[in-house]
């Protein structure tokens, strides 16, 4: 299948629109030999917006495809200003996405995909429906603290990246069971969308490792001890696929000399001038 296109899902609202452009640059940078469509689920963004998005990956070869979503589906789903109802719609892509599509990968904005994707869109996902990485650190405590929340025996998954079989998960996914979820467990949900995904799917997700497709940009010290010094700057940059900038501290929004914010900085750099250029 080397000429297969590949299906990228992505879900925002306007203030991530400059973060997606940069993930967007990475993508196309180091896949240079391959085809992307990109679906785009979302309730906010200007049409003027979406336009200018449209023609700008029309340049990069690849083909975004806008999907509006209804808000009045969400109005039972627990929203915070940190977790606005986009976020939500991860949950419900099997049953927001076109029928004949049999496959996608979604990945969060706030990411660098520095090494190819096709070994990850070619996963024999061995019968699961999903597959996602778990952040479980150099000691594995939050894996713990998660499954005790939650009343679950599986590693607690990072919804930023994954893989969705969405044949098996449009027979799986229900609106009604998610929202009834969210209502009976908002008071212990932490990430209510991650919280649910790992609440009702948990089981039914093949481990990824998160070195390679989820790396947690926070925790480099934490992966070079884990790995007895072998994941090193050079090894990542060689090895890892999707670079990862979780938590409430961003880089195109902060200062801050962690270890990979001067690369983040370099891809912002290269999408910065044509994104101000034509949105303002």
């Amino acid at each position: 299948m080397p000429n297969d296109i590949i299906n990228l899902l992505v879900t925002f609202d306007e203030n991530y629109l400059e973060p997606f452009w940069t993930m967007l640059n990475s993508v196309s940078i180091n896949n240079p030999a391959e085809r992307f469509q990109v679906f785009l689920l979302h309730s906010s963004i200007s049409q003027e917006k979406t336009n200018w998005l449209v023609e700008k990956c029309a340049g990069l070869n690849i083909r975004l495809i806008l999907l509006p979503v209804d808000r009045s589906l969400f109005q039972s789903a627990p929203l915070t200003e940190r977790y606005p109802q986009e976020m939500y719609y991860r949950l419900l892509a099997p049953c927001l996405l076109p029928e004949g599509l049999e496959r996608v990968i979604y990945l969060d904005p706030d990411i660098l995909v520095i090494n190819p994707l096709r070994p990850l869109w070619e996963m024999d996902l061995k019968g699961s429906t999903f597959a996602a990485a778990s952040h479980v650190g150099v000691i594995d405590i939050m894996n713990g603290i998660n499954r005790i929340r939650l009343d679950t025996g599986h590693d607690y998954y990072n919804t930023g990246v994954m893989l969705i079989d969405l044949n098996k998960a449009r027979t799986l996914v229900n609106p009604d069971v998610i929202f009834d979820s969210m209502r009976k467990h908002a008071s212990e949900l932490l990430l209510p969308d991650q919280d649910i995904f790992n609440y009702l799917y948990g089981e039914l997700t093949m481990p990824l490792k998160d070195e390679i497709w989820n790396y947690d940009t926070r925790y480099f010290s934490g992966y070079l001890l884990r790995s007895w010094g072998a994941y090193t700057m050079s090894w990542v940059m060689q090895n890892t696929v999707i670079l990862h900038f979780c938590g409430k501290r961003k880089p195109w929004i902060n200062d801050y000399t962690k270890p990979f914010d001067s690369l983040y900085k370099h891809y912002m750099r290269l999408a910065k001038r044509e994104y101000y250029n034509s949105i303002s």
